[in-house]
């Protein structure tokens, strides 16, 4: 698999702003996500660093369809999150999922890993282990290491969509001593294709899984039993749009640090 990263290109910190292919039983067990549990099961958050523009990314894009919103053999829900960077953007095709945000995004976790560059595809798996998008044995790793892992209490208490914007309710409990943990929504569609017609993936069409449409950091995260927010929605995010959608929230450290908790919702 080639590791692209447009000729040499560095990225400076930029700060951020406010299925259906046979799985192995090793990485994941048979029940869904949809499956509603009987307690609030822990979770895994799984980011994937990724461009249209990019012929090396559409099995990293495959493989995050395949696990996103299942289960890995140790019951933790799967969270993946597809966020489009934009730095191939001049090199013959504009990814209409694309933005500097998730751009910056995946340069603060270069800084963090002490990468030279940012490349795609990449996989960052709960803010601690990061791999080329794609590497299905990493990815099983790294389920099985974070599965030994504490997570916090985090869960989405409820969420109701307007016209305009979104309304959610959380609550945080089991915060380690002297906490910077730092809170991060992101809205989500389910599903999106995209029809390319130039570049290095010209005439494919592409299916992306969980696709970050937007994000916002919320400050530091408190221990609460009911904390309420509200968020404008991005453009085209309506039902009419063909796609389902999902709030997923999630704590993480220092911004590109350990996440020490997930959840997700159907909006």
């Amino acid at each position: 698999m080639r590791l692209h990263h447009p000729g040499s290109i560095l990225f400076g910190s930029l700060a951020i702003a406010a299925f259906a292919v046979c799985v192995p039983v090793a990485v994941l067990s048979q029940t869904h996500a949809t499956a509603a549990p009987s307690t609030h099961p822990s979770a895994v958050l799984v980011e994937l660093f990724t461009s249209e523009g990019c012929s090396s990314c559409p099995p990293a894009d495959e493989l995050l369809r395949q696990v996103s919103g299942r289960k890995t053999a140790d019951g933790q829900l799967i969270v993946g999150l597809s966020e489009h960077v934009s730095y191939w953007n001049g090199l013959g095709w504009r990814d209409p999922f694309s933005s500097e945000l998730y751009t910056g995004r995946q340069n603060d976790y270069s800084t963090h890993f002490g990468l030279d560059s940012v490349y795609t595809p990449q996989m960052v798996v709960n803010g601690r282990e990061q791999f080329v998008g794609g590497d299905r044995r990493a990815l099983e790793a790294a389920f099985a290491t974070e599965a030994q892992r504490k997570q916090i209490e985090l869960h989405i208490v409820s969420a109701q969509v307007t016209e305009k914007n979104i309304t959610f309710s959380y609550s945080a409990m089991g915060l380690p001593a002297h906490s910077s943990l730092q809170l991060v929504a992101v809205l989500v569609d389910d599903i999106d294709r995209s029809k390319v017609l130039r570049g290095e993936n010209s005439g494919r069409e592409l299916i992306h899984a969980s696709v970050a449409r937007a994000l916002a950091p919320l400050g530091v995260l408190r221990e609460t039993d009911g904390q309420s927010v509200s968020l404008p929605l991005p453009p085209a995010f309506g039902s009419n749009s063909g796609t389902g959608h999902h709030l997923v929230l999630f704590a993480q450290q220092n911004g590109a640090g350990a996440v020490l908790g997930i959840d997700t919702k159907p909006i």
